[in-house]
């Protein structure tokens, strides 16, 4: 398996120290927030964005790709009954497409639950269609840059917009696109009724990105969250892609939490080898 870990919680350290940490901390990746980045998207000339992939590459680490793709902003709603609002949303998923292929990623994750969340006066079906057109808008870009973008499922908690799996799925059935895929996160699927392991098994044909964290927000091994069943489960399905660390309670402290996710980590997934 390859791990990878989220770098926003690594608050006001340097890209070059977040990598640095994650490559000694045992990760192969590092998955970006643009907010973390200092400037708006559209800002980050070319020579930053090679800066960006110099310094991983130096460090021997691998961008992922992007996720928060839609936090911090303005203006932008995935499920806006204006048009307008529609399209700018569209044209920025194409400005993050840009910057996860010139950064060397090849996944954005889209989660980014207030700028989803049905507004009022809009049917969930009446969103839904709104958000197949804009993910359509923006996958001739994502198919020609080689990225995909990953719906993520999330709870009712959060937003009220894709909140299980069957859900994404069919929306990504809908759309159409070899670059539009599934994420499934641990915290979130523990709102589901259905156990973890058999979404991840029922939703193998869409799965690109799988984010690893625990339903008490904090990351792998540091609550009740068993993740035997889920390394099982992946490993059923063969899955190969990345799975990255995503936490959202940052305490006790960055390097911590990095060091002791990953050893839950590898120790579940290599206790699920054992048996084979």
């Amino acid at each position: 398996m390859k791990f990878a870990i989220c770098n926003e919680m690594f608050e006001g350290w340097s890209f070059q120290d977040v990598c640095a940490a994650a490559r000694d901390a045992g990760y192969s990746g590092v998955e970006v927030a643009p907010f973390t980045l200092g400037k708006p998207v559209a800002e980050i000339s070319p020579q930053e964005r090679e800066s960006i992939r110099k310094t991983a590459d130096l460090a021997e680490i691998d961008i992922v790709g992007l996720h928060w793709c839609l936090a911090q902003t303005t203006g932008l709603h995935l499920t806006s009954p204006d048009a307008q609002v529609r399209d700018r949303t569209a044209l920025y998923l194409n400005d993050l497409t840009n910057l996860c292929a010139d950064i060397g990623g090849n996944i954005i994750v889209f989660g980014s639950p207030r700028q989803r969340n049905v507004p009022e006066g809009v049917s969930y079906r009446q969103a839904k269609q709104y958000a197949i057109e804009v993910f359509r808008k923006a996958a001739t870009l994502l198919e020609k840059r080689n990225v995909t973008l990953c719906l993520e499922p999330l709870s009712p908690a959060e937003t009220d917009f894709i909140n299980t799996a069957d859900e994404a799925e069919e929306i990504i059935s809908d759309i159409g696109s070899p670059n539009i895929g599934l994420i499934l996160d641990v915290k979130a699927m523990s709102s589901e009724s259905e156990p973890i392991d058999q979404i991840i098994r029922r939703h193998r044909s869409r799965l690109r990105h799988f984010h690893a964290n625990d339903a008490n927000l904090r990351g792998p091994g540091f609550g009740n969250t068993d993740f035997t069943p889920i390394a099982a489960a992946l490993a059923s399905i063969k899955y190969d892609g990345w799975i990255s660390v995503e936490v959202f309670d940052f305490s006790p402290d960055p390097l911590t939490i990095a060091v002791k996710s990953i050893q839950y980590l590898k120790s579940a997934f290599d206790a699920e080898r054992s048996k084979l």
